[in-house]
């Protein structure tokens, strides 16, 4: 048996329940003590933690031995574990009492870092196996809940990266009529019923994974380390969030959940089709700069199809041939592939240029034709 008994003071918040205590390093290297739950890019599973930045760990390795030799090594900030199960307590001596191989392995919701940090300092030296670092142990929390727990650790009190609270938000968002989940600070809460990371996130999966699609391979997602994608899925989803379910844009309304992938598709493909002569990986459109732009035109552009209930790829593409064509002289150069080229017009742009050049297109597409072909 691997039973662990600790000093433990009982904790309760609300409906949380806490034991505040200590381990030893050793503790924290028996088999199957800890798990680290890891978000996958490719997996919509329950894994929510970042990717371990293996620097940082090492670098809090180093400080530890060498404060070892000191006898003044400091790490006084709490570890969080949780189990989905109970620990037993005892009152009177205010002890908890556990077998490692019943009740773990237990889940890491905050402190990974610290925890390889400390695991890699034993490592190199034996005396760091009796150092002792604070711990937080939740009982009887279910894996939603400690995926709660952690977006709120971690967007409370300092911040994780943006593209893993998408990811984190949008299952929670699919989850959250389904499941119980713990009381959110209420900008998450809103966040999650809002939905707009789950649904911009459908739609950067689906662009991402299609393999007829243009953006195939290109959004390095949440916790990729692969050097692949032009992109990386935060600034995508920001920009989807900020023009594709911006009040204007008729897309934003939830009853394009179904289609809204498929015919934001076609519009990449219509895009793509103008302005990218063969070299696309020397293409801008693929970047920040291009994805701001097409996506701040793109209510001009779904106002128009909407009113046609018409999303065909060649729909899209002659809508958007026809306002290239209307561009007044200064900005007609967005028209053509070449200044789309990495290292040309399109590289040096700042969000202002931007947002000019998506209003004159815009504009461009507007512009009403009589019979004869005259711009009224």
């Amino acid at each position: 048996m691997e039973t662990i008994s600790r000093p433990a003071a009982l904790v309760r918040q609300g409906s949380l329940k806490l034991y505040s205590t200590s381990l030893k390093v050793s503790d924290l290297k028996r088999p199957n003590f800890y798990t680290i739950s890891k978000l996958d890019p490719a997996d919509a599973g329950p894994g929510y933690q970042r990717l371990l930045n293996d620097g940082r760990a090492k670098r809090l390795a180093d400080y530890l031995i060498d404060g070892q030799t000191e006898h003044d090594a400091f790490l006084p900030t709490s570890i969080f574990l949780a189990t989905n199960k109970d620990i037993s307590f005892d009152p009177a001596t205010n002890t908890i009492t556990f077998d490692v191989s019943q009740i773990g392995p237990f889940n890491v919701v905050d402190g990974q870092h610290r925890i390889a940090g400390l695991v890699l300092a034993a490592e190199k030296n034996a005396d760091m196996l009796e150092f002792e670092i604070p711990v937080n142990i939740a009982v009887n929390l279910d894996e939603i809940s400690q995926m709660c727990h952690f977006l709120i650790v971690n967007t409370t009190q300092r911040s994780v990266d943006r593209a893993i609270e998408q990811q984190i938000v949008a299952r929670l968002t699919k989850m959250i009529g389904l499941e119980k989940t713990p009381t959110m600070p209420r900008w998450i809460r809103r966040q999650v019923e809002k939905g707009e990371d789950a649904r911009a996130l459908a739609v950067a999966n689906h662009l991402n994974d299609e393999p007829s699609s243009p953006w195939y391979g290109k959004i390095r997602m949440a916790n990729d380390e692969g050097d692949g994608g032009t992109i990386n899925q935060k600034s995508f989803i920001t920009s989807l969030r900020r023009h594709i379910f911006s009040a204007n844009n008729p897309l934003s309304n939830p009853v394009w959940d179904g289609n809204r992938p498929l015919i934001l598709l076609n519009y990449w493909k219509a895009i793509i089709e103008l302005l990218v002569d063969g070299s696309e990986t020397q293409t801008v459109i693929f970047k920040t700069n291009g994805v701001e732009l097409f996506h701040t035109v793109s209510p001009t552009v779904f106002t128009h199809l909407a009113a046609k209930s018409d999303f065909k790829k060649d729909t899209i593409k002659a809508l958007l041939k026809r306002g290239f064509g209307n561009l007044p002289p200064e900005h007609i150069g967005m028209s053509h592939s070449e200044w789309w080229h990495r290292g040309g017009a399109a590289s040096g742009l700042n969000r202002g240029a931007i947002g000019k050049l998506a209003n004159a297109l815009s504009l461009a597409m507007n512009v009403q034709e009589n019979a004869s072909g005259v711009q009224l």
